[in-house]
């Protein structure tokens, strides 16, 4: 966990910008990955100088070329605006004066970042169009120092310390919809236990959180992907891949991924809903996601191949059309969609649903209660469990009604519990009492059994599964209160004539003593 000491510098850094002009939350965190990526840069040219140094060999590959950077030249080429590449680097320029530092980033550090492109990692090429809006050489100065104040040595404090500042685009307000809640996302993952072997994708990646958390799921449950040369390989060059079409969150998004230490993941600009996907179909063995419902498409706009499978504008539906598209046979997914994908009564909503239950494998459907996406969004919604088979195998369809996740249901989403207690797999055991404020890790036990003890629920429990015939029979209605089952308990009320005669002795009673407080008074 990121400590007290960092997140108050992180704090410091955060309200450096603000008070220095900068307040939209998205474009400081942008200024923040440039200079992170500045100092990942400088340290790998290091690590580079050292082994150099160390085998007494040429560097192999440099980031920073010896000479002068020349940003122009006179008609005669003569360099008229140049600087020795050497200033370019962090750990540099972070000890000019102010002034000196601004102009070197400015006008020779921007310019450079925006020539890595011809290197090949994900990282370089979301550089290429990098902006620099920090408006003063003090605020620069001061940004600098405090982050050179941050120790980015270990890759837990390095990914802990930037989830913390993508925490704060959501406490911003406006931007808060390109970030699922951290738990949720871990559920997800655990849901579908990643492993070593798999491809996985969300194809509306924002700060790619969903990808960041399978990657510590699979460090901390398969630590071979790390050690295993073939595995690690895969790890870091083809298993994660993220598509949008934002490109500020693109480079948010690859940054996360390279500060929780993935060397090179796919992540890249993708209109997923507009774009065709002949390229990615059948690519991917395990899809997490939740994408933005942005209500309706145009049909010129909407990919032709997405339309063979459901012909709509709703964008909810053409997702899921997507994820279907891109899942190989045996591949399984974890979506979020809001509730109106489970009942809705259009042609396009009914003919999806009978898709995923009668030609694909539907697993599970979780429902979560309206709040856990405030203060942004009230919405209900609920994550679908599925694995894509083309030939159906749909018996029964687990699911699961969540009352609490561990936070308060209202705008301030207060934790209920202590951080000992909170998200689906705790450090410590939940007492019953404590269940009723956080289910999520009754869901990951109750999910592990789904096809053994918890088809013989009574549909009256929190959890029950439903066979595939009764889903059929009801229009493949998958809203859980279609089907989960209500125990009225049996209240004994008084006959009337007896609540009658209590009221009239009550009321002789009080005439009686209003006569005696009369009586006194006079």
């Amino acid at each position: 966990m990121i400590s007290g000491e960092i997140k108050s510098q992180v704090d410091k850094i955060w309200d450096a910008f603000w008070s220095g002009g900068i307040s939209n939350p998205l474009e400081v965190i942008e200024q923040i990955t440039y200079l992170l990526f500045l100092r990942r840069l400088d340290d790998l040219h290091t690590l580079a100088e050292n082994k150099a140094t160390r085998l007494k060999k040429p560097m192999e590959r440099r980031i920073f070329p010896e000479g002068d950077y020349v940003l122009e030249k006179s008609e005669s080429g003569e360099p008229l605006k140049k600087r020795p590449y050497d200033h370019l680097r962090w750990s540099r320029f972070q000890h000019f004066a102010p002034p000196e530092m601004y102009a070197v980033v400015n006008e020779f550090v921007f310019p450079f970042l925006r020539t890595l492109g011809g290197d090949d990692s994900t990282y370089a090429h979301h550089m290429k169009d990098a902006r620099f809006t920090i408006p003063t050489p003090a605020l620069l100065a001061k940004v600098v120092d405090l982050i050179a104040n941050i120790p980015m040595d270990d890759r837990d404090t390095k990914g802990d310390l930037y989830e913390y500042m993508l925490s704060k685009i959501a406490s911003a307000g406006q931007n808060g919809q390109f970030r699922t809640p951290r738990h949720i996302i871990g559920l997800m993952v655990e849901l579908t236990a990643p492993k070593p072997g798999d491809v996985i994708c969300d194809p509306a990646s924002g700060t790619c959180g969903f990808l960041v958390t399978a990657n510590e799921y699979l460090r901390q449950h398969h630590p071979q992907v790390l050690t295993d040369v073939k595995l690690k390989a895969h790890f870091h060059q083809q298993m994660f891949h993220g598509f949008d079409f934002d490109n500020t969150m693109l480079r948010i998004g690859s940054m996360n991924m390279l500060l929780h230490g993935v060397e090179n993941p796919d992540v890249r600009y993708k209109d997923s809903l507009a774009q065709e996907h002949a390229d990615d179909e059948e690519t991917y063995t395990l899809l997490l996601a939740n994408p933005p419902f942005a209500g309706s498409l145009d049909y010129e706009n909407t990919a032709k191949d997405l339309l063979e499978i459901v012909k709509t504008k709703k964008t909810e539906l053409l997702f899921l059309a997507l994820f279907l598209r891109l899942l190989k046979p045996g591949g399984r997914a974890a979506v979020i969609v809001p509730d109106g994908v489970l009942f809705g009564s259009s042609k396009a909503h009914k003919e999806l649903r009978k898709i995923l239950v009668e030609e694909q494998k539907l697993d599970g459907v979780i429902s979560l209660p309206g709040g856990v996406f405030k203060p942004y969004a009230g919405v209900s919604t609920a994550i679908l469990l599925f694995t894509k088979t083309n030939s159906g195998g749909t018996d029964f369809v687990w699911f699961y009604d969540v009352n609490a996740d561990g936070l308060s249901l209202d705008d301030k989403r207060t934790p209920l519990l202590t951080e000992d207690k909170l998200g689906s797999v705790p450090a410590v055991q939940l007492t019953p009492e404590e269940h009723s404020k956080n289910n999520l890790p009754d869901i990951l036990a109750r999910w592990q059994v789904r096809n053994t003890t918890e088809r013989e629920r009574p549909r009256t429990a929190q959890s029950f599964c439903v066979p595939r015939a009764d889903i059929a029979a009801q229009g493949y209605d998958l809203s859980l209160n279609r089907y989960k089952e209500v125990v009225h308990e049996e209240v004994d009320h008084l006959p009337p004539q007896e609540i009658l005669a209590k009221l009239a002795k009550l009321e002789l009673e009080i005439q009686q003593g209003m006569e005696k407080l009369g009586s006194l008074l006079g």
